[in-house]
């Protein structure tokens, strides 16, 4: 109980037993993967899809928790890493990348934009954040304004960075919402 609530984070939700012979444990706002193949003998396999791997391997690492898989995209569309409990089972951790599928071909065309100073700026971060650039992020953040999401669209951004967003939106001085372009003057 002490390895999954102190090292890797989840939350307790029940004890039974005196003395405590079953327990609960909760992931916050996680989907489990379960292996249907399970190549290691003796030992169980369970996956987690969390909202950011990237953060809670940090927090793994900083626990001092065993890391038989160090964390890196994968074929199958997750970013995950994968640990070793003290029974010797392997948990595994990791966020969806969405590469699946075939490769989409493309052609693309030079567009002149004009972005306000401190998106632009806030923009140029983004670049850093998310490993790839000004095309890519522009491009993500484009299709998803297509996809419809309950009675908004869909965001391109895990919790986590749209938490950064914030971050950033305090560091440029961004003190307008989402609808101000249309109040925009120069």
């Amino acid at each position: 109980m002490e390895f999954y609530v102190q090292k890797l984070g989840f939350a307790q939700q029940f004890v039974w037993g005196e003395p405590v012979v079953f327990a609960g444990v909760v992931p916050d706002k996680t989907t489990i993967h379960l292996a249907l193949v399970n190549e290691v003998r003796n030992r169980s396999v369970v996956n987690f899809v969390v909202n950011d791997a990237n953060k809670l391997y940090q927090v793994h690492l900083s626990n001092s928790v065993r890391i038989v898989v160090p964390i890196d995209d994968r074929e199958y569309g997750l970013r995950d890493y994968q640990v070793e409990d003290p029974d010797g089972n392997l948990i595994g951790f990791g966020h969806y990348i969405y590469n699946q599928g075939p490769a989409v071909k493309i052609e693309r065309v030079e567009v002149q934009v004009r972005l306000e100073k401190r998106l632009a700026a806030l923009r140029q971060d983004m670049v850093v954040h998310k490993g790839t650039d000004l095309t890519g992020v522009m491009e993500e953040t484009f299709l998803h304004t297509f996809e419809k999401l309950g009675d908004s669209v869909a965001s391109p951004h895990t919790e986590a960075t749209l938490d950064y967003i914030q971050e950033l939106k305090k560091e440029h001085g961004i003190d307008y919402d989402t609808h101000a372009s249309s109040r925009f003057v120069e």
